[in-house]
């Protein structure tokens, strides 16, 4: 039997959604190539760093939902939330 995860029924979209962000990357990448603009090099560097958070807040929220309020994940509740609160400690932490 296949595990399920809180993501599972929105797979196909963190799909379209990651392969548009390694897209975005390989642009940055060619930016670097071409010599273009320090500031608009950042500028895009910032667009993914948002276009990931979006993504690991979308599965957080998913996570949330199936594991820890539908019962699905492994531990106590308090473990649970202890979980979550370092994955957001984490992913908080920049520069």
């Amino acid at each position: 039997m296949a595990t399920t995860r809180g993501y599972s029924a929105t797979k196909d979209q963190l799909g379209v959604r990651l392969r548009r962000i390694e897209g975005q990357v390989r642009g940055i990448e060619r930016m670097i190539d071409e010599d273009r603009y320090c500031i608009d090099v950042i500028t895009q560097i910032s667009a993914v760093q948002a276009a990931l958070d979006k993504v690991a807040l979308g599965l957080l929220d998913q996570h949330t939902r199936h594991c820890v309020v539908g019962g699905h994940g492994e531990g106590t509740p308090e473990e649970m939330t202890d979980e979550i609160l370092a994955v957001v400690a984490r992913l908080m932490r920049r520069g």
